[in-house]
C-alpha cells in the first residue's frame, strides 16, 4: 500500500526491531504525529488466549483516569421516566420506537448506546448493525441496566468498553497526542491491568505477546511486554508519576494481601 512522505518519515523514526519502554514509546508516538489534527493514540495487546473457545475471550469496560480527550455521545433506549433521568444525566439521544427506527435506517452517530432491560426486545433486532461497531448494548458490561443514569455519567466519565478480536487483540484508544505524556501512560496502565485482571482461568502459557502504540495515521511502535507492572510502566516519566505509580501499586498490594 502507498504511503505518504510524512508516514514514511515517521517510520524512519522507528526501530522495528527494538521493543521501547513505554515512556519511550509515548514519546516516540507523539513526536512521529504529523497529521493536521489531534490525532488519537491508540493500544493494541495480542494475548495468547484461544478466541475460538468462549471461555478465553476477554470482554469488560474500564474506567480510564484521564479521560479519552474527547466528548462521548450517548444513545439510550428508555420510555417515560426513565428517559427523563436519562436526560437529566446527559445522554445526546434519547428515545424508544422511534430511536430504534432510526438506527434501523442505518444512523449510528453516536458512541455508546445504553438501554432499558424493558428496552431489549426492540433493541434484540438493531444486532446486525450495532453488533459490528462495537455498540450493542451488553448486560455483561453494564450497557443493559435499570440504573440508566449511572450508566451514562460512566460513559461521559471515560468508561470504555474493550473484547479480544478473532486474532487475540484487544484494540483501545487511550487519548490524544495533546495529552501530557504522563496522562497517556496513567491511561496505558490502567488498560495492561485490567487485561492482566481479565485473564482466563483457561488461559495457558505466556499472556501478553505483545503491545503495540500507534496514532490514527502513525506507524505502529512496538512496547516492551515484560513492563506490565505499573512501576515500571511509570519509570522514567518524572519523579512524581513514578512515586503516584509506586503508592499505587503498593496500594493494591496491601489490598490483595
Amino acid at each position: 500500500m502507498a504511503r505518504g512522505k510524512r508516514y514514511r518519515e515517521a517510520y524512519e523514526k522507528i526501530d522495528r526491531t527494538h521493543a521501547y519502554s513505554p515512556v519511550e514509546a509515548v514519546g516516540l508516538v507523539k513526536e512521529t504525529a504529523g497529521a493536521k489534527f489531534d490525532e488519537t493514540v491508540e493500544l493494541h495487546v495480542r494475548l495468547g488466549v484461544n478466541v475460538r473457545h468462549a471461555e478465553e475471550q476477554l470482554r469488560g469496560t474500564l474506567a480510564l483516569p484521564k479521560g479519552l480527550g474527547k466528548e462521548v455521545t450517548i444513545a439510550v433506549f428508555a420510555e417515560g421516566d426513565v428517559a427523563r433521568r436519562a436526560t437529566e444525566a446527559g445522554a445526546d439521544f434519547v428515545g424508544s420506537d422511534d430511536l430504534a427506527e432510526r438506527v434501523e435506517g442505518g444512523w449510528t452517530d453516536f458512541d455508546v448506546a445504553i438501554a432499558h432491560p424493558s428496552q431489549m426486545p426492540k433493541v434484540g433486532k438493531l444486532g446486525r448493525i450495532l453488533g459490528p461497531q462495537g455498540k450493542m448494548p451488553n448486560p455483561k458490561v453494564g450497557t443493559v441496566t435499570e440504573d440508566i443514569a449511572k450508566a451514562v455519567d460512566e460513559a461521559k466519565a471515560g468508561k470504555v468498553e474493550y473484547r479480544t478480536d478473532r486474532q487475540a487483540i484487544v484494540h483501545l484508544a487511550i487519548g490524544k497526542t495533546s495529552f501530557p505524556d504522563t496522562d497517556l501512560l496513567e491511561n496505558y496502565a490502567a488498560v495492561i491491568e485490567e487485561i492482566i485482571r481479565a485473564k482466563p482461568a483457561a488461559a495457558k502459557g505466556r499472556y501478553i505477546l505483545s503491545i503495540t502504540l500507534s496514532t490514527t495515521m502513525g506507524p505502529g511502535i512496538r512496547v516492551d511486554p515484560a513492563r506490565i507492572r505499573r512501576a515500571d510502566i511509570m519509570l522514567g516519566a518524572g519523579a512524581d508519576a513514578q512515586e503516584d505509580g509506586a503508592e499505587a501499586e503498593q496500594t493494591e498490594e496491601v489490598a490483595s494481601a
